[in-house]
């Protein structure tokens, strides 16, 4: 794939074809770079957990230390799972599919894919979706 200058005041617009190589390329760059930010995060958390090791002898300190660790492993294993849908996202910039909602291949907007990057559906398709969710858990 050839390199593709952007500026770095460069923005996505409605004024462009939707998802042209520029598009494409501006949408890449922020998914790897929130990727490479989550995996430093990774990263620090597991030498922080390394350098807890310790063993403390009170009992408070031990269970604020377990409670800490907890929390710490939960959060780890929400960005294991952020970095498969940057992956998954990053697929479908390679096969031409990002931007285009999964459920109705109508394009997702682009203040949308600014907020959300690695977002399959259109605000109206997530809408629905939440909607659902919410009357089978009404159940």
């Amino acid at each position: 794939m050839p390199d593709i200058e952007l500026d770095d005041n460069y923005r996505p617009s409605e004024d462009e074809p939707f998802m042209n190589e520029r598009q494409r390329e501006y949408f890449r760059r922020k998914l790897l770079k929130w990727k490479e930010e989550i995996i430093r995060e990774m990263r620090e958390t597991l030498e922080h957990l390394q350098q807890d090791n310790e063993h403390q002898a009170d009992i408070a300190d031990r269970a604020s230390t377990e409670s800490d660790r907890a929390l710490e492993l939960r959060t780890r294993d929400r960005q294991r799972k952020l970095i498969a849908k940057i992956d998954a996202a990053l697929a479908r910039i390679d096969s031409g599919e990002y931007g285009y909602c999964e459920e109705t291949g109508e394009p997702i907007s682009l203040k949308r894919l600014e907020a959300r990057p690695i977002a399959t559906l259109s605000i109206e398709a997530q809408e629905r979706h939440e909607r659902m969710e919410k009357v089978y858990r009404d159940d």
